[in-house]
Protein backbone atom coordinates (compact mmCIF):
# COMPACT_ATOMS: atom_id res chain seq x y z
CA UNK A 1 0.00 0.00 0.00
CA UNK A 2 1.52 3.34 -1.28
CA UNK A 3 0.51 6.65 -2.10
CA UNK A 4 0.23 10.50 -2.24
CA UNK A 5 -2.63 12.03 -0.29
CA UNK A 6 -4.04 15.32 0.40
CA UNK A 7 -5.51 15.90 4.18
CA UNK A 8 -6.63 19.57 5.33
CA UNK A 9 -3.90 20.96 3.08
CA UNK A 10 -1.07 17.97 4.15
CA UNK A 11 0.45 16.39 1.55
CA UNK A 12 1.15 13.12 2.49
CA UNK A 13 3.28 10.21 0.85
CA UNK A 14 2.75 6.90 2.78
CA UNK A 15 3.48 3.07 2.40
CA UNK A 16 3.07 0.00 4.06
CA UNK A 17 4.97 -3.32 3.91
CA UNK A 18 4.83 -7.12 5.84
CA UNK A 19 7.03 -9.67 5.89
CA UNK A 20 6.41 -13.12 7.48
CA UNK A 21 8.96 -13.08 10.06
CA UNK A 22 10.49 -16.46 11.20
CA UNK A 23 8.97 -18.99 11.02
CA UNK A 24 6.20 -17.44 9.03
CA UNK A 25 3.23 -15.71 10.67
CA UNK A 26 -0.43 -15.99 9.78
CA UNK A 27 -1.95 -12.41 9.41
CA UNK A 28 -1.51 -11.65 13.24
CA UNK A 29 -0.70 -7.90 12.06
CA UNK A 30 -2.86 -5.17 10.32
CA UNK A 31 -2.60 -1.98 9.06
CA UNK A 32 -5.00 0.78 7.85
CA UNK A 33 -3.83 3.40 5.72
CA UNK A 34 -6.88 5.73 5.19
CA UNK A 35 -5.70 9.20 5.74
CA UNK A 36 -6.33 10.80 8.43
CA UNK A 37 -5.87 7.49 9.97
CA UNK A 38 -2.27 5.42 10.35
CA UNK A 39 -2.84 2.74 12.58
CA UNK A 40 -1.41 -0.63 13.51
CA UNK A 41 -2.68 -3.76 15.47
CA UNK A 42 -1.00 -6.94 16.37
CA UNK A 43 -2.92 -9.63 17.69
CA UNK A 44 -2.79 -12.21 20.09
CA UNK A 45 -4.15 -15.57 21.08
CA UNK A 46 -5.48 -19.20 19.69
CA UNK A 47 -7.16 -20.32 17.18
CA UNK A 48 -6.90 -17.65 14.73
CA UNK A 49 -8.09 -15.21 17.29
CA UNK A 50 -4.72 -13.09 16.39
CA UNK A 51 -5.73 -12.23 13.62
CA UNK A 52 -10.17 -11.59 14.45
CA UNK A 53 -8.64 -9.34 16.91
CA UNK A 54 -6.49 -7.53 15.16
CA UNK A 55 -9.15 -6.47 12.28
CA UNK A 56 -11.49 -5.93 15.11
CA UNK A 57 -9.15 -3.11 16.05
CA UNK A 58 -8.64 -1.77 12.49
CA UNK A 59 -12.31 -2.21 11.24
CA UNK A 60 -13.42 -0.05 14.59
CA UNK A 61 -11.39 2.69 13.07
CA UNK A 62 -12.99 2.20 9.65
CA UNK A 63 -16.14 2.58 11.00
CA UNK A 64 -15.88 5.37 13.76
CA UNK A 65 -13.29 7.80 11.40
CA UNK A 66 -14.46 9.50 8.11
CA UNK A 67 -11.40 9.33 5.29
CA UNK A 68 -10.80 12.58 3.74
CA UNK A 69 -10.28 15.43 5.84
CA UNK A 70 -8.63 15.92 9.42
CA UNK A 71 -10.51 13.70 12.40
CA UNK A 72 -12.12 14.79 15.18
CA UNK A 73 -10.48 13.78 18.33
CA UNK A 74 -13.82 12.25 19.59
CA UNK A 75 -13.93 10.17 16.71
CA UNK A 76 -10.63 8.91 17.54
CA UNK A 77 -11.79 7.94 21.30
CA UNK A 78 -15.05 6.41 19.96
CA UNK A 79 -12.72 4.22 18.00
CA UNK A 80 -10.41 2.88 20.49
CA UNK A 81 -13.93 2.15 22.77
CA UNK A 82 -15.12 0.22 19.94
CA UNK A 83 -11.94 -1.75 19.75
CA UNK A 84 -11.99 -2.31 23.17
CA UNK A 85 -15.32 -3.57 23.38
CA UNK A 86 -15.04 -5.46 20.23
CA UNK A 87 -11.97 -7.09 21.51
CA UNK A 88 -12.66 -7.73 24.99
CA UNK A 89 -15.46 -10.57 23.60
CA UNK A 90 -12.52 -12.52 22.24
CA UNK A 91 -11.04 -12.25 25.00
CA UNK A 92 -13.65 -13.33 27.58
CA UNK A 93 -14.53 -16.07 24.70
CA UNK A 94 -10.32 -17.10 25.51
CA UNK A 95 -10.65 -16.41 29.04
CA UNK A 96 -8.13 -13.41 28.14
CA UNK A 97 -5.77 -15.13 25.74
CA UNK A 98 -7.14 -13.17 22.93
CA UNK A 99 -6.21 -9.30 22.08
CA UNK A 100 -4.36 -6.46 20.74
CA UNK A 101 -1.64 -3.74 20.27
CA UNK A 102 -3.02 -0.80 18.61
CA UNK A 103 -0.50 2.19 17.74
CA UNK A 104 -1.04 5.11 15.18
CA UNK A 105 -0.74 8.47 13.93
CA UNK A 106 -4.34 10.66 13.54
CA UNK A 107 -4.15 13.55 11.36
CA UNK A 108 -6.27 16.15 13.36
CA UNK A 109 -6.62 19.74 14.30
CA UNK A 110 -5.38 21.71 17.28
CA UNK A 111 -6.01 25.43 17.77
CA UNK A 112 -6.88 25.67 14.14
CA UNK A 113 -3.50 23.77 13.02
CA UNK A 114 -2.23 20.13 12.15
CA UNK A 115 -1.01 18.16 14.27
CA UNK A 116 -0.66 14.19 14.65
CA UNK A 117 -2.75 12.37 17.86
CA UNK A 118 -0.36 9.86 18.44
CA UNK A 119 -1.68 6.77 20.15
CA UNK A 120 -0.77 3.67 21.62
CA UNK A 121 -1.47 0.50 23.35
CA UNK A 122 1.07 -2.23 24.15
CA UNK A 123 4.56 -2.95 22.51
CA UNK A 124 3.81 -1.63 19.12
CA UNK A 125 5.89 1.78 18.29
CA UNK A 126 5.74 5.54 16.41
CA UNK A 127 9.15 6.67 15.50
CA UNK A 128 9.95 10.26 13.93
CA UNK A 129 12.70 10.91 11.92
CA UNK A 130 13.35 15.26 11.94
CA UNK A 131 16.01 16.66 10.51
CA UNK A 132 18.00 13.43 10.30
CA UNK A 133 17.15 12.68 14.20
CA UNK A 134 15.18 9.35 15.09
CA UNK A 135 12.70 9.85 18.50
CA UNK A 136 10.48 7.30 19.85
CA UNK A 137 7.11 9.08 20.50
CA UNK A 138 5.34 6.08 22.19
CA UNK A 139 6.11 4.34 25.44
CA UNK A 140 6.01 0.35 25.73
CA UNK A 141 3.76 -1.69 27.61
CA UNK A 142 5.24 -4.58 28.04
CA UNK A 143 8.09 -6.85 30.33
CA UNK A 144 10.89 -8.15 28.27
CA UNK A 145 10.98 -12.21 28.23
CA UNK A 146 14.73 -13.74 29.39
CA UNK A 147 16.07 -12.87 26.81
CA UNK A 148 15.15 -9.34 25.89
CA UNK A 149 12.10 -9.70 24.21
CA UNK A 150 14.43 -10.19 20.97
CA UNK A 151 12.80 -13.73 20.40
CA UNK A 152 9.15 -12.37 19.68
CA UNK A 153 6.03 -11.93 21.40
CA UNK A 154 5.12 -15.39 20.03
CA UNK A 155 8.64 -17.24 20.24
CA UNK A 156 10.45 -18.59 23.55
CA UNK A 157 11.38 -15.77 25.77
CA UNK A 158 9.04 -13.32 24.43
CA UNK A 159 7.71 -10.23 25.86
CA UNK A 160 4.19 -10.02 28.31
CA UNK A 161 2.34 -7.63 27.44
CA UNK A 162 1.28 -5.28 30.76
CA UNK A 163 -1.77 -3.52 28.60
CA UNK A 164 -4.15 -4.58 25.60
CA UNK A 165 -6.71 -3.77 23.60
CA UNK A 166 -9.72 -5.59 25.39
CA UNK A 167 -8.35 -6.27 28.69
CA UNK A 168 -10.30 -4.65 31.52
CA UNK A 169 -9.04 -1.23 32.26
CA UNK A 170 -6.60 -1.11 29.54
CA UNK A 171 -6.24 2.49 28.60
CA UNK A 172 -4.49 4.21 25.33
CA UNK A 173 -1.46 6.95 25.41
CA UNK A 174 -1.64 9.84 22.91
CA UNK A 175 0.21 12.56 22.16
CA UNK A 176 -0.64 15.79 20.44
CA UNK A 177 2.32 16.88 18.12
CA UNK A 178 2.49 19.70 15.59
CA UNK A 179 3.01 18.21 12.15
CA UNK A 180 6.22 19.73 10.56
CA UNK A 181 7.26 19.73 6.65
CA UNK A 182 10.04 16.73 5.90
CA UNK A 183 9.38 14.59 8.87
CA UNK A 184 8.90 10.79 8.51
CA UNK A 185 6.95 8.84 10.83
CA UNK A 186 7.32 5.23 11.30
CA UNK A 187 5.03 3.36 12.70
CA UNK A 188 6.04 -0.99 13.62
CA UNK A 189 5.11 -4.11 14.99
CA UNK A 190 7.07 -5.22 18.05
CA UNK A 191 8.55 -7.72 15.52
CA UNK A 192 10.76 -5.35 13.60
CA UNK A 193 12.98 -3.76 16.46
CA UNK A 194 13.75 -7.16 18.65
CA UNK A 195 16.09 -8.00 15.57
CA UNK A 196 16.86 -4.34 14.87
CA UNK A 197 18.67 -1.35 16.59
CA UNK A 198 17.27 2.01 16.71
CA UNK A 199 20.77 3.30 14.77
CA UNK A 200 19.33 0.69 12.17
CA UNK A 201 16.18 2.01 12.08
CA UNK A 202 17.77 5.61 11.37
CA UNK A 203 19.86 4.88 9.19
CA UNK A 204 17.33 2.88 6.51
CA UNK A 205 14.85 5.89 7.32
CA UNK A 206 17.26 8.68 6.55
CA UNK A 207 18.89 6.88 3.73
CA UNK A 208 15.94 5.54 1.89
CA UNK A 209 14.30 7.70 -0.84
CA UNK A 210 10.50 7.18 -0.90
CA UNK A 211 8.30 5.97 1.79
CA UNK A 212 8.10 2.72 -0.14
CA UNK A 213 11.76 2.10 -0.57
CA UNK A 214 12.19 2.67 3.55
CA UNK A 215 9.02 0.34 4.48
CA UNK A 216 10.39 -2.97 2.54
CA UNK A 217 13.99 -2.39 3.34
CA UNK A 218 12.93 -2.01 7.19
CA UNK A 219 10.98 -5.88 6.71
CA UNK A 220 13.62 -6.91 4.98
CA UNK A 221 16.48 -6.31 7.16
CA UNK A 222 14.03 -7.38 10.32
CA UNK A 223 13.52 -10.62 8.78
CA UNK A 224 16.86 -11.43 7.66
CA UNK A 225 17.68 -10.56 11.04
CA UNK A 226 15.18 -13.22 12.12
CA UNK A 227 12.23 -11.88 13.36
CA UNK A 228 10.55 -13.83 15.39
CA UNK A 229 6.36 -12.67 14.15
CA UNK A 230 5.16 -10.86 11.54
CA UNK A 231 6.75 -7.83 10.75
CA UNK A 232 4.47 -4.60 9.58
CA UNK A 233 5.53 -1.27 9.02
CA UNK A 234 4.14 1.96 7.87
CA UNK A 235 5.80 5.60 6.80
CA UNK A 236 4.24 8.39 6.22
CA UNK A 237 5.90 11.15 4.38
CA UNK A 238 4.95 14.83 5.12
CA UNK A 239 5.75 16.72 2.25
CA UNK A 240 3.82 20.49 2.97
CA UNK A 241 1.45 21.75 4.89
CA UNK A 242 2.20 21.74 7.97
CA UNK A 243 4.85 23.66 10.16
CA UNK A 244 8.18 25.28 9.03
CA UNK A 245 10.98 22.74 10.62
CA UNK A 246 13.14 24.68 13.26
CA UNK A 247 10.31 27.00 14.42
CA UNK A 248 8.05 25.97 17.09
CA UNK A 249 8.27 21.97 15.99
CA UNK A 250 8.55 19.29 18.65
CA UNK A 251 10.47 15.67 18.34
CA UNK A 252 9.62 13.92 21.33
CA UNK A 253 6.65 12.84 23.49
CA UNK A 254 7.23 11.86 26.66
CA UNK A 255 4.29 11.64 28.76
CA UNK A 256 2.00 8.84 29.33
CA UNK A 257 -1.80 9.89 29.64
CA UNK A 258 -5.10 8.59 29.27
CA UNK A 259 -7.55 8.97 25.99
CA UNK A 260 -10.72 8.95 28.36
CA UNK A 261 -11.81 12.39 27.74
CA UNK A 262 -10.30 15.38 25.12
CA UNK A 263 -8.20 17.08 27.78
CA UNK A 264 -6.58 14.23 28.64
CA UNK A 265 -4.71 14.29 25.96
CA UNK A 266 -1.21 15.53 26.13
CA UNK A 267 -0.24 18.40 23.84
CA UNK A 268 3.49 18.39 23.17
CA UNK A 269 5.12 21.59 22.82
CA UNK A 270 9.18 22.79 22.67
Amino acid sequence: MSGRHEVGGVVLVTAAATGPGTPPAGGATQARVAPPVFVLADGTGPDGTDVAAARAVVQAFAAEVPPGGPAAVGDVRRALERAHGEVGVLARETRGRAGSTVTGAVLTLHEGRPHWLVLNVGDSRVYRLLRGELHRLTVDHAVPGPDGGRAGRRGTGRSTLTRAVGTPGATADSWLLPVVDGERLLLCTAALVQPLADETLQAVLALSGAPATAAAALVGHATRGGAGAEVTVVVVDVLSGGRSPGLDDTSRGTATTRTDTDDDTRVVRR
